[in-house]
């Protein structure tokens, strides 16, 4: 056995493959999917424009959507997860909501979030498996979200 260790290079820059790293049926997958789907365009005509650029809100949504299926539901444990979780920095495009972001899209659209949450997930898939999370979690999501 060799007494030469494999060096470790802490600065060096790391490209993550993202892509290559999230399984294909994983949840995060299926959430971008479903959300991109949704008719958001009354969110989307909410902003009139000035001050910065916002972010997407299809990539809001399926933030927070994510959050609560995985028991991440603080913006400042969200905005965390932007920076180390793998499949949050999918959803979100490696860019980083800042927990204020993240409040005041939760707070703005909480009606909307209500209505557009309503399809996602039908009564009669209670017993399937989706991403490694069934279902009977992502219908306590629907239910936190529609309230």
């Amino acid at each position: 056995m060799s007494n030469q260790f494999i060096p470790i290079e802490r600065d060096q820059p790391v490209v993550i493959p993202v892509q290559e790293w999230l399984a294909e049926d994983h949840l995060a997958r299926f959430i971008v999917e479903i959300v991109e789907s949704l008719d958001v365009s009354s969110l989307e005509a909410a902003y009139s424009g000035g001050g910065s650029a916002p972010y997407p809100p299809k990539m809001m949504l399926a933030l927070l959507f994510y959050g609560y299926a995985t028991g991440i539901f603080s913006s400042r444990a969200l905005e965390q997860a932007t920076y180390e979780l793998i499949p949050v920095i999918y959803i979100t495009g490696n860019t980083h909501p800042d927990h204020n972001s993240i409040n005041t899209f939760r707070k703005r659209f909480l009606g909307e979030l209500k209505g557009l949450f309503v399809p996602f997930v039908p009564d009669s898939a209670a017993g399937l498996c989706v991403g490694g999370v069934a279902v009977r979690q992502l219908k306590r999501l629907q239910v936190l979200v529609t309230g």
